[in-house]
């Protein structure tokens, strides 16, 4: 086999695999979209509860997760106060097309 075919079946199964490991929200989680970059690490983000909250990515995550305006995000939101909250997890476009199948995005679709 060549380069191209392994690298085809190495993507097929990272595909598969994330239609199978969609992170699903626990507890307090709340699934958003990146409304606005503000500067730094911090970003608006309309949650799927009907606030709109000033989130920011914690330090470990800050190198990994590259975040543009429109991103489907899972957020944490701060124990303190109810307006602002971390951002856990990005969701890449399968799992999004999975949240969507499982009624998860429901405001999304109506919204856009």
């Amino acid at each position: 086999m060549g380069k191209k075919e392994d690298l085809q079946k190495q993507e097929e199964q990272e595909k598969q695999e994330e239609m199978r490991r969609t992170r699903l929200p626990r507890g307090r989680e709340v699934i958003g979209i990146c409304e606005q970059r503000v500067g730094g690490s911090r970003m608006k983000v309309r949650c799927m509860d009907g606030m709109t909250r000033i989130c920011r990515i914690p330090g470990r995550l800050k190198r990994t997760l590259w975040v543009r305006e429109g991103d489907v995000l899972l957020v944490e939101p701060w124990e303190l106060s109810d307006e602002k909250g971390d951002v856990i997890y990005k969701y890449r476009p399968v799992q999004v097309h999975v949240l969507k199948q499982k009624g998860l995005l429901k405001q999304l679709d109506e919204e856009f």
